[in-house]
């Protein structure tokens, strides 16, 4: 047989200069616009629904004007521009003298002055508000969405307020320039400033979480005791935000571990002897410096008790804690709505991504883990609220630890979904997601780390055993509304009755907590077709571990529509 063979292409003709083809090499199209100058919270259903029915409703107007604002296009930008350039230390000025200078992008400066014009650091201390913790943390998720870093000294100002009140005297020099709404980041002595803003510097090499294996002494310079002069000599490993005004420290005294404010510069406006040795090189979190420092004989007052350093600045952690949480639940949200604006925009396959059910079913699970992150969060801002009943008090004790181990802790993956959600434009530095990534693990490590959360509720649970009971009334309070709730909470209050090797199983129980307070809430006040797939996806000994398991019989179109932000 003869071999034949294809008639071979025509061969192109060369272009001739001038053809109007070679401008333009291709349309663009089926891409999504940029998410933004949208309102971030009119475009949060959860969260608008929250704010209605917890008496929250009068601040609306100002939340929803905020909400504008945290969504402008401008605002977006200036969270890049921050993280673009990082800060720079400069220990020395060009004469030689010691001035432990840190220096941000004008957008690091700009975020700042916004959220304490907004009162992110003052308002609960300040307004008489009775929903004020409720209303600042509603404010907090929305200007964390646009840029967490520079949020640390914002937590650290706000969360101080209680420790500096430990001391009368203390607190009437400092409070007034701590709570006022304005910034002003030079590098001054506190007493020609009219604001002020406050960091914590715990942390040393050998201890880490460990505080009691701190090493800095401090030396009275006179009379010993609340309120006084001492000197610091040490090191921290650990010291965020370090052109804050003064630090809430702690060092060894005879008596034991205690805390103490130490500002920037002494009295008479000479520096104080506390150096920065260098910057962190951090993954994530790259606008906020944080720095390792020496403390040369540094000026710090004592607060609180001698030796009862710990108790003394607790009430500041445990701020910054709920702060985290906020924050992660900021994260989920932002990355949330960007896989969801992306899929509504993006078809491949010959129709929208928001509509093929395999992409319904993660951009639908990934909302119900936002939303419930969200609950999570103003349910402790609630409880914030009403410290004075004993209920609140007991339930913040223990669901604090809970709440920050585990929203903080499937941020990371929630991240990555959504990432994966938006494909290879998702993993480039234009897009807000690496930066999302990046800055996801942050909380979980700082302010206690996962174990640390486990170990903070088991001694909670050990030296305050009626947390735990307000914890199961709190969450009993959906009974009888979901009949896989009911099973998991029984199973779950069976297993506390069992009190062998619980910081063995401590995760275990910490996971199963934080569900069981989780679909409580979702049940009690989200939607059903959100409360129906939480407790199918999340209660069931057998969903997959991944996202995108949602059972079948999911109301995944709805979930989807409820978060999705309409930005056309």
């Amino acid at each position: 047989m003869t071999a034949t063979h294809p008639t071979p292409a025509p061969i192109p003709q060369a272009p001739t200069a001038g053809d109007p083809y070679l401008a333009n090499t291709h349309d663009v199209f089926n891409q999504p616009p940029a998410l933004e100058n949208y309102n971030l919270l009119l475009q949060d259903q959860a969260l608008l629904e929250s704010l209605s029915r917890d008496d929250t409703r009068h601040g609306l107007a100002d939340l929803t004007a905020f909400g504008a604002i945290a969504g402008a296009a401008d605002t977006i930008a200036l969270g890049f521009a921050a993280n673009e350039h990082p800060p720079r230390l400069h220990t020395h000025d060009r004469f030689g003298h010691r001035i432990d200078e840190v220096s941000f992008h004008p957008a690091y400066h700009q975020l700042m002055t916004t959220a304490m014009a907004q009162g992110l650091h003052s308002s609960p201390w300040v307004s008489g508000d009775p929903r004020a913790h409720t209303l600042r943390a509603a404010k907090y998720y929305l200007h964390a969405q646009v840029e967490a870093a520079h949020c640390c000294p914002i937590t650290m100002t706000f969360a101080a307020i209680p420790s500096i009140r430990k001391h009368t005297a203390l607190a009437q020099v400092w409070e007034p320039k701590v709570l006022a709404n304005e910034y002003d980041p030079r590098n001054l002595p506190d007493s020609q400033k009219s604001s002020v803003t406050i960091g914590m510097a715990m942390t040393e090499k050998q201890g880490g979480s460990d505080v009691r294996a701190n090493t800095t002494r401090a030396f009275a310079t006179g009379q010993p005791g609340p309120g006084q002069a001492y000197e610091l000599v040490g090191h921290k490993w650990f010291v965020s935000a370090p052109m804050c005004d003064a630090f809430l420290t702690l060092a060894q005294t005879p008596k034991g571990l205690s805390c103490f404010l130490m500002p920037r510069w002494r009295p008479d406006g000479s520096k104080n002897p506390w150096q920065i040795q260098r910057l962190k090189n951090k993954m994530g979190n790259v606008a906020n410096a944080s720095s390792e420092v020496e403390l040369r004989g540094a000026l710090g007052w004592m607060l609180g008790e001698d030796g009862r350093g710990v108790a003394t600045i607790i009430d500041m952690v445990a701020l910054t804690r709920f702060d985290c949480m906020i924050g992660s639940s900021a994260g989920m949200r932002q990355a949330t709505a960007q896989a969801l604006h992306h899929c509504r925009h993006r078809s491949a396959f010959g129709q929208p991504l928001a509509a093929q059910p395999l992409m319904q079913n993660v951009l639908a699970d990934l909302a119900l883990e936002s939303e419930a992150a969200l609950a999570f969060s103003l349910r402790m801002a609630r409880a914030l609220d009403q410290q004075h009943l004993e209920h609140e008090r007991l339930l913040a004790r223990l669901a604090t630890p809970v709440g920050k181990y585990w929203i903080c802790k499937r941020t990371p993956n929630h991240a990555y979904e959504a990432m994966e959600c938006i494909g290879g434009s998702g993993v480039m530095e234009d897009c807000i997601m690496p930066r999302l990534f990046r800055e996801s693990p942050v909380n979980a490590i700082w302010e206690g780390s996962g174990n640390v959360q486990c170990l903070d509720a088991l001694r909670a649970l050990q030296n305050a055993p009626d947390t735990l009971d307000a914890f199961f009334e709190e969450t009993a309070l959906a009974g009888g509304a979901d009949r896989r709730f009911d099973r998991f909470l029984a199973a779950l209050k069976d297993d506390f009755s069992d009190r062998q090797e619980l910081p063995y199983r401590a995760r275990n129980l910490m996971d199963r907590l934080a569900l069981a307070l989780q679909a409580s809430l979702l049940v009690r006040y989200s939607s059903a077709a959100v409360a129906d797939a939480f407790c199918a996806a999340r209660l069931h000994p057998h969903t997959g571990m991944n996202y995108g398991n949602l059972p079948a019989g999911t109301n995944a179109g709805a979930i989807i529509q409820r978060a999705t932000p309409v930005v056309d």
